[in-house]
């Protein structure tokens, strides 16, 4: 995020730095990713981290509250931390996983609302949300992800239905078109006349989306351990290495949760069934791309709903709004 978190300041993250014993000679502030906080630390040992805080009122897929969404994010990293060790007795090295503290914590809470955890800063060159992979890419991932789709599921890792929890704002929001949308902030009322100018469609995805996903339910498919954002953003390139970052979303359900954001064609899936002996299932693979955007309008909307200024991060849950709301439209 280009803003800061409010209420959370540089001596609050290097105070909460103690639980990891690390001692920051430098800590700065950066400003990527969206939805989560970031800085860079050096300690006293010249040792390098990535910390990272999140918002605990923007996680409602972990369940409603702050306290869900904690026990959350707990879950997450633990997930990731046992699957790192895994990798240590033997499996490829993918997985960037947060510290633990001294107390054995893989995220603490920092204040009211938020939580922080920490990571090695790993070399390497990051990629970027929307970027294109090349073919060799392609492959290096769908690898890494049939060696992630084979693992066996640490015990903290938790059962993701394919519904999406902020379901309940699009559908409130679908039903709230014929008010003003006063009050929140300059975006509020523009996202309220786009959503008018596409209600019918996006009502008719919905309805996809329910098929869909009851279609799924019916099938029984086995679950795997997925990551659920593999995309370039959470990529790490270092030399023919391919790392997962940003393992938040990481759950038990269909291998497609994964595929659909890396396969590009018939090719890309013959490849992950080769590897681990299962045949993608294209409804699933649909379901779960317009389920990505159905969630990413809900947030935006819930975002843009709320009180708000012409804030750098505003403007891009705007634009990023009205490109989703009209390419999920376009297709119905």
């Amino acid at each position: 995020m280009e803003e800061r978190p409010a209420g959370i300041q540089d001596s609050d993250v290097r105070d909460a730095l103690r639980a990891w014993g690390i001692d920051p000679v430098t800590l700065e502030y950066a400003p990527v990713g969206f939805g989560d906080y970031h800085w860079t630390a050096t300690d006293t040992r010249d040792g390098r981290w990535f910390v990272t805080v999140a918002d605990l009122t923007h996680k409602s897929w972990y369940g409603d509250g702050t306290e869900a969404a904690f026990r959350g994010l707990r879950d997450a990293m633990d997930t990731a931390v046992a699957l790192r060790d895994a990798e240590r007795s033997g499996r490829p090295d993918f997985v960037v996983a947060p510290v633990r503290t001294a107390e054995g914590e893989s995220v603490r809470e920092l204040g009211a609302g938020h939580a922080v955890s920490v990571f090695p800063l790993m070399p390497g060159t990051a990629g970027h949300f929307g970027e294109t992979l090349t073919p060799h890419d392609r492959g290096l991932v769908l690898d890494l992800l049939a060696e992630l789709h084979r693992t066996a599921p640490p015990a903290s890792a938790r059962v993701l239905p394919p519904e999406f929890a902020t379901r309940p704002q699009l559908d409130r929001a679908l039903g709230e078109l014929d008010n003003p949308w006063d009050g929140f902030g300059p975006y509020a009322e523009p996202a309220r006349h786009l959503l008018a100018d596409h209600a019918a469609a996006l009502r008719h995805r919905l309805d996809e989306f329910d098929r869909r996903a009851g279609e799924l339910r019916a099938a029984g498919a086995p679950l795997v351990v997925t990551h659920g954002e593999p995309h370039p953003g959470n990529l790490l390139r270092a030399g023919e290495r391919r790392l997962l970052l940003d393992w938040d979303t990481v759950g038990l359900a269909v291998p497609e949760r994964d595929l659909w954001l890396v396969a590009d064609g018939p090719d890309d899936l013959a490849r992950y069934e080769e590897s681990t002996g299962r045949k993608p299932d294209p409804s699933a693979l649909a379901l779960y791309r317009l389920r990505w955007a159905l969630n990413d309008i809900a947030e935006f909307l819930t975002l843009l709903g709320t009180p708000h200024g012409p804030t750098p991060d505003a403007q891009q849950s705007w634009k990023a709004l009205a490109q989703t709301v009209r390419s999920l439209a376009a297709e119905a």
